[in-house]
């Protein structure tokens, strides 16, 4: 390039822009486009052309030789004014500058100092397909960004698009296709943002992806049942009672005489400790729920074979045992061969006079009574099933049965004896456990059962039994589901070794599984929570005249916190004079926003 010190009206390059000398002396002055003038320093410019120039409007040289120039320079490198005379037959200003931007496309020459070479033929079809390509994503991303518009999506948008749904699950911050819409980076508005474009349906749950709960099923191959001795009870009528719809059936229950059995799904006889099953099932900690689909902790398979009432007759592992007024006694540990019919709460709900329920009610009724006797509070906040079934949301209220409280005690009879029996055999099991809460009393009408259960400390596990106080129980283990909760298999997995004279795991083993439980179980309750919450969104979303009884259980500073009865939703809504606690409201939905989990009501009547 010219190096020489500029002189008045010559040509010079500022950066990247043309400027004429206007005056030298110790800085420069220099002229550039639009008449605006600068000084600089000697360094800041370099020479194109000695001029003189009297305007930049003179810079248009026309159309260049390019394809001429670059086939005679051949290995030959010049300096600029060799090359303005090359590609316009003069070196002037004009055809400096024109040289210049020549250079600056970078497609035929190179500069290399203050001289010009050209580019080989290998590097110019090189760069020439280079620049094909890049025009070539230029026009793809131009027309992806037209569909995302348009919400016409073609299958090959979706690769594209995943860098969104990272945003939207949480799982990255930051989406170029989210800044070249203007589109806030947050999980919310990438959610709103794909359903708008077509992406996501306009249904999509997001909420188990978003707070990490495992989704991939489990491909384990399972083994055959081995073949053992067990104690056939199958004379005893017993009954696997569940909500409709139910697909994992894993208890039942019998009475013989003054003695309750309590038959539970044998799958530790499938699933042992250190197994591929039983890593699978401790990294899930349970099934997970949701309205759309159940992801099972254990390969489905496992509940084909082993669930209650699924065959003509089921494995199971039995517990046996009386109560004496005050504790469950005499328990019984069998492993079993069980015949097991199946029914729903509301078809037992109608059998409780049936001599074969009533024994088995006056059973539990009697263990309830103790249990409340205890501290037990019953909490009978509105409960509701929440389904998807063929698209449509089906939410059905869970009514008081006393079906329901039959079961739930048996059940808890079964827990009660499971842990005194590892108790008094010295077997390490995972026992559950309840502080009690400041204050203990028993809570009457909705709104106490409500602010009571604001009171409750977590539950936790412990290898040390201790009273659970929401349960009432001064001993408890949860081992009546090892179909879908971990922590029942791993009791179940101790309770069946010491009555089949097998090795068992040590305290050690125990408590390392029952550590990791407490992050994978929070986060399969609130992948469950949330995803409820959404498909009762997406209810209010499709029905946008709905109305419903609320009650309200808490009054805020501004805001009245009422549950809605057929949707067992927590909501708050403006607080006015007239609003008091228990007061029954009818509510109307006024606006929903499904991806940030927000409904608003406004209120027809009071």
């Amino acid at each position: 390039m010219p190096s020489d010190l500029p002189r008045p009206h010559s040509l010079v390059l500022y950066k990247i822009h043309p400027a004429i000398v206007s005056e030298v002396s110790d800085k420069i002055e220099i002229q550039l486009a639009g008449g605006k003038s600068k000084r600089v320093r000697d360094k800041d410019i370099r020479v194109l052309h000695p001029g003189p120039v009297r305007s930049l409007d003179q810079l248009n040289a026309g159309e260049p030789a390019t394809e001429e120039a670059w086939e005679l320079l051949e290995d030959e490198a010049v300096p600029l004014s060799d090359l303005a005379e090359l590609l316009y037959g003069e070196y002037s200003p004009a055809s400096a500058w024109g040289a210049w931007e020549l250079l600056q496309d970078g497609l035929y020459f190179t500069v290399d100092g203050d001289l010009i070479r050209r580019r080989s033929e290998q590097e110019l079809a090189l760069e020439r397909a280079s620049r094909e390509e890049k025009r070539q994503a230029e026009r793809e991303w131009a027309a992806f960004l037209e569909r995302v518009q348009n919400a016409s999506l073609v299958d090959e948008d979706r690769k594209r698009l995943a860098e969104v749904e990272r945003v939207a699950l949480g799982q990255a911050a930051h989406s170029r296709i989210l800044a070249r819409f203007d589109v806030a980076e947050t999980p919310e508005t990438a959610h709103r943002f794909l359903v708008r474009c077509a992406y996501w349906a306009p249904h999509e749950n997001p909420w188990p992806r978003r707070v990490g709960a495992v989704l991939e099923a489990v491909e384990i191959g399972v083994p055959d049942l081995p073949d053992e001795a067990r104690t056939d009870l199958t004379h005893l009528s017993a009954w696997a009672i569940d909500d409709a719809g139910n697909q994992d059936p894993d208890d039942a229950i019998s009475i013989d005489g003054d003695r309750l059995w309590v038959h539970v799904a044998d799958v530790a006889a499938l699933v042992r400790p250190g197994s591929h099953m039983d890593l699978a099932a401790r990294e899930r900690s349970a099934n997970l729920y949701l309205p759309e689909k159940i992801h099972t902790m254990l390969p489905p398979v496992v509940t084909e074979r082993l669930g209650l009432g699924l065959a003509e007759r089921s494995p199971a592992l039995s517990f046996g045992f009386g109560f004496d007024g005050e504790r469950v006694v005499d328990v019984e540990l069998v492993c079993s061969w069980v015949k097991v019919k199946r029914a729903t709460y509301d078809e037992i709900g109608g059998r409780m006079g049936e001599s074969e329920f009533g024994a088995i009610a006056r059973i539990t009724d009697a263990y309830r009574a103790r249990r409340t006797a205890r501290g037990a509070a019953r909490i009978d906040l509105p409960e509701v099933s929440v389904r998807v079934v063929d698209g449509d949301v089906v939410i059905r209220s869970l009514p008081k049965l006393a079906s329901r409280d039959m079961v739930t005690d048996a059940m808890l009879m079964a827990g009660e004896a499971a842990a005194r029996f590892a108790q008094a055999n010295g077997i390490a099991i995972p026992y559950a456990l309840q502080p009690p809460p400041e204050k203990v009393h028993q809570p009457g009408d909705v709104v106490e059962m409500y602010a009571y259960r604001r009171l409750f400390k977590p539950s936790r596990v412990s290898l040390n039994p201790e009273p659970h106080f929401g349960l009432g129980l001064d001993i408890y283990a949860r081992a009546t589901s090892p179909l879908r909760r971990y922590a029942d298999l791993v009791v179940h997995q101790q309770l069946r070794a010491f009555v089949g004279g097998k090795e068992r795991l040590p305290l050690d083993e125990i408590m390392a599984r029952t550590a990791a439980l407490d992050t994978a179980g929070a986060l399969v309750r609130k992948a469950e929570r949330l995803s409820n919450l959404h498909w009762k969104l997406v209810y209010l979303d499709r029905h946008p005249g709905w109305q419903g009884e609320a009650v309200v259980v808490a009054l805020e500073e501004r805001k009245a916190v009422v549950i809605i009865v057929s949707l067992a939703l927590e909501t708050r809504i403006r607080l006015t004079p007239a609003i008091e606690l228990g007061k029954t409201l009818q509510l109307a939905v006024t606006e929903v926003d499904v991806p940030a989990q927000t409904a608003y009501f406004r209120i027809v009547s009071q």
